[in-house]
């Protein structure tokens, strides 16, 4: 496949949203889970530091995968949950568990 070719370019800039491991662990909850609180994700997501955490959910919400949602004004707490352009990814993340099922 050439450097500069369209398909590399579409592969590399979809990998700067989603191609880090938590980001598709999150949508993973979200595709098991639907609407998502901080705590909800996590208690599921065992091993992820808060900062890292909340790092990913910014990013989401900055590419419009996710969107946030306030719940309660005192004290204020939000929810996530997918946006059309998120629901899209759910096609990569059933594609990557039926392959990680067969494979690994």
């Amino acid at each position: 496949m050439e450097l500069n070719s369209p398909t590399t370019i579409f592969i590399n800039n979809a990998l700067d949203i989603v191609g880090e491991r938590w980001t598709l662990l999150i949508l993973r909850d979200f595709f098991l889970h639907g609407n998502r609180r901080f705590q909800d994700l996590q208690e599921s997501l065992s091993g992820v530091a808060p900062n890292m955490l909340s790092a990913r959910l910014k990013h989401l919400e900055q590419q419009k995968i996710i969107e946030r949602r306030q719940y309660s004004d005192s004290p204020p707490r939000f929810e996530y949950m997918l946006t059309n352009k998120g629901k899209d990814l759910g096609i990569v993340v059933k594609t990557l568990y039926n392959w990680g099922k067969k494979y690994v």
